[in-house]
């Protein structure tokens, strides 16, 4: 038992006497993005952990960039602290919550599953929250990462997607998600999020004669899964008998266990059915926590009417306790289409914009609603093995009848530059061909001045991706993003609304992307950070996306900076600036391929000297942006060091899948850009 306050191994503190560990006067980011800087925890994360199993304190606390400690007694941690993760075994909790106000904590119960095992439900309803997981699996701490970020308010996936203009989601059907793995990837392409149907999960070593619903053992080692193969937000759904579902009606309190549990999991959208009784709406809402609530009425009976009084009496009940209000009609008149826009209408006039209002017909006939539907429109795939509800379509349906309508006009898009530099023209291009897009791409070299404007002057222009980027403050760019300003340099052109151009930078979010991929934000808040250049420019980028996330000084090597977020940058200029610093902790080395190896002394010297752990990545973040064949292994250099180590691999797929939102409004998983590009990205 350890007692007392620790830092984590691998985790050496800077001296105040020397490197600031919050960020110094005058280097807050541009105002945009001070919006982005994620917070500290407000409260002391504890960690309920089983017997054998306490390294997992010590992971979360590297996640979240914090010391740890175990007690014995949550009493001696007075209010608590975000400051700091504290450890309890799960058999001193009940007696340690005695006479405790467990709102000053956020307790979370941990549980490997690896040995056939599941936590006590008992032990699970004195916890906040519950993370299941598994050693054996390579995606274990990126899966942690995740399931961190959203239940401490670190990213809000719904505050993005309320804002895109069209949203849909993969409404998966398999009884095992295990059978959908090998697809998943193609599966969402174009989706928004995936949808766990519940009531059709079914426990291969359950009897024949057992309950239709599976357990929640079942559920919850399905769930984690899941999440660990896609990076997209999940639905949790517990679809019962009278709406095309499983799960019986007669126990309401049935789905309120199941429902709870998610939000518990960490789930990112929990659907509830209207029908459920008002107070168990209204307790999952008051407890949802980081998770979204949305709200689900479903009509079979093909008899009901959106021009009936019924109609907005349903919406209101609904809006009471959800963030999205869903409702679904059987219908068999194309008639019904349209008193269906009508409704949608009047809801805008009278409610506004939220909650967000996602209402789409069922059956051949309603077809032609799911191409209108611009929120969380249900969507199928050929790969699944039975379509959730009559009349889904798939994504490139819905992509072909919208062009056929005209809400979605063919656009010559572009990749300005050598092939080399512009990777992701091939891989668009399959994505375009697998949505069924109308858009051409086109790859074009970069000619003489004046030849980029000469493109994106053409009537047809519909955007284009730019590599290498071109100055912010080009004069045929009438706009440019408040990112893309501050970085300035621009590599995508969007086309947004009313035809106007826009300047935007997609690099820094693909930079910032990969940063969070085992480390929430926060974990950078305050800290140091060391970037290699040979100028400002290739730079900028990384420094936009470490001044997002919060982090304190930055010093430079190699160059000297100068523009809009050159205040606060310090440069190392001998051998003695480095010992300023006594453990960065994140390195990005963006130099020449030439000039690659001169990082690696660099890593060496600050190498992690904690112990090594199988559960974790040893070290701190360094970030190779290097294009080209490289001198030397820096990669493979920091890893040897103890160092969580991330190519331009990363940061290219990263940087893709934020250029194909940007330019068609269209998600694509970052493991299908990975996958589909095979060996594009490697040799850049």
């Amino acid at each position: 038992m350890q007692t007392g306050l620790h830092q984590p191994e691998d985790m050496t503190v800077i001296p105040e006497k020397s490197t600031p560990v919050t960020p110094a006067k005058g280097t807050s980011p541009p105002s945009f993005v001070q919006n982005l800087v994620p917070p500290e925890p407000s409260r002391a994360v504890v960690i309920v952990y089983g017997p054998g199993q306490e390294t997992i304190v010590q992971v979360v606390a590297e996640v979240l960039g914090k010391p740890w400690t175990t007690e014995t007694s949550l009493s001696a941690l007075g209010n608590g602290s975000g400051a700091v993760v504290v450890g309890i075994l799960a058999d001193d909790l009940f007696r340690s919550l005695e006479g405790c106000d467990k709102s000053t904590w956020t307790v979370i119960n941990t549980h490997c599953v690896d040995d056939g095992s599941f936590p006590d439900e008992t032990l699970t309803e004195s916890c906040h929250y519950e993370f299941l997981y598994s050693l054996r699996s390579p995606f274990f701490r990126r899966d942690l990462t995740r399931f961190l970020s959203l239940i401490l308010g670190q990213t809000r996936p719904h505050d993005g997607l309320k804002t895109k203009k069209r949203t849909k989601f993969i409404s998966t059907t398999f009884p095992d998600v295990h059978a959908a793995l090998p697809n998943l990837d193609i599966l969402s392409v174009g989706s928004d999020a995936v949808e766990i149907r519940v009531d059709l999960l079914k426990d291969p070593s359950a009897p024949e004669t057992s309950s239709p619903v599976p357990s929640l053992r079942y559920v919850g080692k399905q769930l984690m899964l899941l999440r660990q193969h896609t990076e997209l937000p999940i639905i949790f759904t517990t679809r019962c008998t009278n709406e095309n579902g499983k799960f019986p009606m007669d126990d309401p309190g049935l789905f309120y266990r199941y429902l709870r549990r998610a939000i518990q999991w960490g789930v990112e959208y929990v659907d509830v059915e209207l029908w459920l009784p008002e107070e168990i709406r209204r307790r999952l809402t008051a407890d949802r926590g980081n998770s979204t609530i949305m709200s689900a009425f479903h009509d079979f009976s093909g008899t009901w009417k959106w021009t009936s009084p019924d109609a907005p009496r349903i919406y209101a009940e609904s809006a009471r306790y959800a963030d999205i209000v869903k409702m679904i009609a059987m219908v068999d008149t194309i008639e019904a289409n349209y008193e269906l826009e009508y409704f949608r209408s009047t809801i805008r006039e009278t409610h506004g914009v939220y909650p967000l209002f996602s209402a789409v017909n069922m059956g051949q006939m309603g077809q032609l609603s799911r191409a209108l539907n611009t929120v969380f429109t249900p969507i199928t795939h050929p790969l699944l093995p039975m379509i959730a509800a009559p009349g889904q379509l798939t994504a490139a349906e819905i992509n072909e009848a919208q062009h056929i309508m005209g809400t979605l006009p063919k656009r010559d898009l572009y990749a300005i530059g050598s092939f080399r530099s512009t990777p992701q023209s091939v891989f668009m291009e399959k994505c375009f061909n697998e949505l069924s897009l109308p858009h051409t791409l086109t790859s074009i070299d970069r000619g003489p001045s004046g030849s980029i404007e000469r493109v994106i002057t053409q009537p047809s222009f519909g955007g284009a991706s730019v590599h290498p980027p071109i100055s912010s403050s080009t004069s045929y760019i009438p706009a440019v993003s408040e990112a893309a300003r501050a970085i300035g340099l621009v590599d995508t052109i969007v086309v947004a609304a009313g035809e106007a151009l826009v300047g935007e930078n997609a690099t820094w979010r693909g930079i910032r992307a990969t940063l969070t991929r085992d480390y929430v934000p926060s974990a950078y808040r305050g800290r140091a950070a060391i970037i290699l250049a040979s100028n400002e420019a290739e730079a900028s980028a990384a420094v936009l996306a470490l001044r997002s996330l919060g982090v304190g000084a930055i010093y430079t090597v190699g160059f000297r900076a100068r523009g809009p977020l050159a205040e606060g940058l310090e440069p190392f200029t001998s051998i003695q600036s480095v010992k300023l610093v006594e453990q960065p902790f994140v390195i990005v080395s963006a130099l020449p391929a030439e000039k690659s190896m001169l990082v690696q002394p660099l890593l060496r010297h600050y190498r992690s000297s904690g112990r090594s752990s199988p559960t974790s990545t040893r070290g701190k973040v360094y970030l190779d942006l290097t294009r080209g064949e490289r001198t030397g292994d820096p990669v493979g250099e920091a890893e040897r060091a103890g160092w969580t180590a991330y190519g331009m691999d990363d940061v290219n797929a990263w940087t893709t899948v934020e250029t194909l939102r940007l330019l068609v409004g269209e998600n694509v998983p970052f493991d299908f850009v990975r996958m589909a590009s095979g060996e594009i990205f490697h040799s850049l």
